[in-house]
């Protein structure tokens, strides 16, 4: 059975963790090694136990928490070439855990078959994930100004998405960010919007998307209520069942996302 917990999901710091049977995976550490650790305990696990991490890009709020963890636990750390590059560079006593992913973005972890996808975001080599078990898929998709054509392709057909609802636009430009700063989150290698995270939700639901869970919320500039109302409009118009949406938790450890099984493996 695969299980997926949120450990963090916002501006401040992200982290999540799927587990397989025998494999768990950490897909970013952008919060602190203790609360990594205390989070791991609630759902059963310890550090001891976690296959790799996998990094979507190397800004703060996704890799802050990985230099104290190695300390702890010297475990793989599998990103894209250029974010892997960044990461040996400002982990350097690191450097032999990294491990660069394949140019066809695909390999296999323990029982997971992975597929890197490239994201739109203002940091080397970001990218997105989907994971393929022998009993579901799932797609994490963060930290994007666009939805990117690979996204697109590869994304559908997963049963459950973690996808970036950053901030409502409205809000965005209204508020106190200075105006480079709103340029930049509303640029294309900025952050997704409610509005079009909400049409690439109605895309994943259609192609038999079970449950999807809007993510990396901004504190400044959204609230889940807002992202959730986007979502639910969206589904609304294309006649879709708006109960397969929720929000994750900023700060604290999600509810267990916990996938039927009913979806298409990709080859």
């Amino acid at each position: 059975m695969t299980t997926v917990h949120t450990l963090s999901s916002g501006s401040s710091g992200n982290a999540l963790v799927l587990s397989c049977g025998q494999t768990h995976l950490l897909l970013d550490a952008g919060i602190s090694c203790r609360r990594i650790t205390l989070a791991l305990r609630e759902v059963g696990l310890t550090l001891e136990d976690l296959t790799a991490i996998l990094i979507t890009h190397t800004h703060t709020d996704h890799i802050a928490g990985l230099a104290t963890l190695l300390k702890k636990r010297r475990l793989p750390v599998v990103a894209s070439r250029a974010a892997a590059a960044d990461l040996a560079g400002r982990l350097p006593a690191f450097a032999d855990c990294i491990r660069v992913f394949p140019a066809s973005g695909q390999f296999t972890l323990g029982d997971c078959c992975i597929t890197a996808f490239p994201t739109a975001h203002d940091a080397p080599g970001a990218c997105g994930y989907r994971i393929d078990t022998p009993d579901t898929a799932v797609g994490l998709m963060t930290d994007t100004g666009y939805v990117t054509p690979a996204a697109q392709e590869i994304l559908p057909g997963v049963e459950l998405a973690v996808l970036e609802a950053n901030h409502d636009v409205e809000t965005l430009c209204s508020g106190p960010y200075p105006y480079y700063l709103k340029e930049r989150i509303l640029g294309s290698g900025g952050h997704l919007s409610n509005e079009d995270a909400a049409r690439f939700a109605v895309t994943l639901a259609q192609a038999g998307a079970a449950e999807i869970v809007l993510a990396h919320l901004s504190r400044e500039n959204n609230t889940p209520a807002m992202a959730l109302s986007a979502a639910q409009r969206a589904f609304s118009a294309a006649g879709l069942d708006e109960d397969i949406l929720s929000v994750a938790p900023r700060d604290q450890l999600s509810r267990a996302y916990v996938p039927s099984g009913r979806a298409a493996c990709r080859k």
